[in-house]
């Protein structure tokens, strides 16, 4: 990483203007939840002892309200109290400018002007480039690290942070929800997000500037890489085994031909077409309602999803 935040940014996150403005970014879709009701009501004084604990460094992060989730596979998410949640959003909101520039364009996941849609995007530009133009057979390389959220070291990624924040009292607040939660991320803090993308810019940069991979994106921990050579996925499970204890998940190592199709994101990828992952296309089928069309049809937009968009009309 290059450029390193100086002293005195400690200020940032605890001043009252980025709070509010981090109540703001919080509070969004979320009005109607009792929490956040209660929080609400009384605002300016939870949000001046916020920042009169922050200021005292007597801030103290609070237990998480743990449950599962499917989406559609299980998932373990920890829920921070509200006031956590707008702290988490105010570290957020000043950390995240610092960082972003640090990673590489083709890093998809919690950045502002990416997400999945340009990631497939991106993918089918890639393919057609390397394919030129669709003329011949490419392949596909795509990985899963296994349990990453589970895995990451905080010792390596506090590291990693320091390469660009040296303010003893950013670290001392990133240290401290880091060390909310024992081991890992917790699924549901935005900071979790930011911090993922610290941590496998490790392997970006590894894919980019060591492997000299052209054609190379990742979205979380999930990424791919066109026409990679025979040795590309042990050297690339030995730099995630020794450089940040990670592990590729054994199931979830595939290889296969651009015709064949590369399913990514919820899409496959293939020369003239770009179609809905069976799985994505079975769960649409089973959850359509009058509620969730309008979202289920803006899925459809980014693929060929002309037959099954006219058989969601028949069945709504």
């Amino acid at each position: 990483m290059t450029g390193r935040w100086g002293g005195g940014r400690y200020r940032s996150i605890h001043d009252l203007a980025n709070l509010f403005l981090a109540w703001r970014e919080f509070r969004r879709g979320k009005r109607q939840k009792p929490d956040v009701q209660a929080f609400e009501f009384d605002l300016e004084d939870n949000l001046f002892e916020l920042h009169e604990q922050l200021v005292s460094k007597t801030y103290s992060h609070q237990p998480y309200e743990s449950f599962f989730v499917t989406d559609p596979k299980l998932r373990h998410i920890h829920k921070a109290t509200v006031r956590d949640r707008v702290l988490h959003q105010a570290v957020f909101h000043v950390l995240y400018p610092i960082f972003d520039h640090t990673f590489i364009y083709d890093s998809y996941s919690c950045r502002i002007g990416k997400g999945t849609h340009i990631a497939v995007n991106r993918l089918k530009e890639f393919c057609r480039k390397a394919s030129c133009n669709n003329s011949r057979n490419i392949f596909a390389l795509k990985c899963d690290i296994r349990k990453f959220f589970d895995s990451v070291d905080h010792e390596i990624l506090i590291d990693l942070i320091k390469q660009s924040v040296v303010d003893p009292d950013v670290l001392w607040l990133i240290k401290l929800i880091l060390d909310s939660f024992p081991k890992g991320l917790p699924l549901g803090n935005v900071t979790s997000q930011l911090f993922a993308n610290i941590y496998l810019n490790e392997l970006d940069q590894f894919a980019k500037h060591t492997l000299k991979a052209k054609y190379y994106l990742r979205y979380c921990d999930d990424f791919v890489l066109l026409n990679p050579d025979q040795s590309t996925l042990l050297v690339i499970r030995n730099f995630l085994e020794n450089n940040l204890k990670l592990q590729l998940h054994p199931n979830k190592i595939i290889l296969r031909t651009y015709r064949q199709g590369i399913d990514f994101l919820g899409y496959v990828v293939r020369p003239y077409c770009r179609t809905l992952r069976t799985k994505t296309k079975k769960r649409i089928f089973k959850n359509i309602s009058e509620k969730n069309l309008a979202s289920y049809l803006g899925v459809l937009d980014h693929c060929d999803g002309y037959a099954i968009r006219q058989k969601l009309f028949d069945l709504v």
